[in-house]
């Protein structure tokens, strides 16, 4: 019996601390669609989510909404996901909030729905699952999230492009971005690597690992090059274009 006080116990001060921080991001963004669906907004889901996430206090944008001035770092933010749960007979949905960098900052109960017609069933799914995101009792507390994350320095490092191969010497560390350059971009984790996005929100760049933590295999604009990270501390896009080098600076925040 104790055993069981001093577990609920534990669970009652973890879900304190989870709405603790969940009161410190000022919104959510919202996706046009998820993997489960075929097309943008089918069966209302986007519709239902911004909707839903409103009614839990939240301030909501869309993926393709220019966000209003005061929401200059996209770390400040959340990103909404749902997952399905395939059962049989049995619709399940599970709605994620990630970070900036892809991060699991929550996750709620799984919403259930026996329904037949998938509008329905997706919406009592979804309604279910919000319940224990309602019970957060979300309220912006005022306080930025801390967001730094500064890559580590790093050593020599040789990666090869599809016609050059780039050599860094000298260990270097990352600048510090400016945040308030209306060119930054912010780095979501993959699981190659990372992926670039503005302010839009619009994925810029894809980047994939290499075995130097200053040199990304990179794509952009269906252009294949390499991010490095010079001695400068600023990372620059390289790649051939038309049997020419192209260097681009580009600002990050990883």
């Amino acid at each position: 019996m104790m055993r069981i006080k001093f577990l609920l116990a534990a669970i009652l001060c973890s879900v304190v601390g989870f709405a603790q921080s969940i009161n410190d991001y000022k919104a959510v963004i919202v996706p046009l669609k998820y993997d489960f669906i075929k097309t943008d907004n089918q069966y209302r889901l986007a519709t239902l989510s911004k909707s839903n996430l409103v009614k839990a206090g939240f301030e909501a944008f869309y993926t393709n909404e220019q966000l209003p001035d005061g929401y200059t770092d996209r770390c400040q933010v959340l990103y909404m996901n749902v997952v399905r749960d395939n059962a049989f007979l049995v619709t399940k949905l599970i709605v994620e909030l990630k970070d900036c960098f892809g991060q699991v900052v929550y996750t709620s109960e799984v919403g259930k729905s026996r329904e037949k017609d998938y509008e329905l069933a997706y919406k009592e799914a979804l309604e279910n699952a919000f319940k224990s995101i309602y019970a957060l009792h979300y309220k912006y507390s005022g306080t930025p999230v801390a967001t730094s994350k500064t890559p580590a320095p790093a050593k020599a490092a040789v990666t090869t492009t599809a016609a050059t191969t780039v050599a860094a010497t000298q260990i270097v560390a990352a600048s510090t971005p400016d945040l308030k350059d209306p060119n930054l971009l912010y780095a979501q984790p993959t699981e190659s690597g990372y992926q670039l996005i503005d302010k839009t929100p619009k994925v810029v760049m894809k980047l994939f690992k290499t075995s130097q933590p200053n040199v990304y295999i990179a794509t952009k604009d269906n252009v294949q090059g390499s991010l490095i990270l010079k001695q400068d501390g600023q990372w620059y896009f390289e790649s051939y274009q038309n049997d020419k080098l192209v260097s681009e600076k580009i600002v990050v925040k990883f």
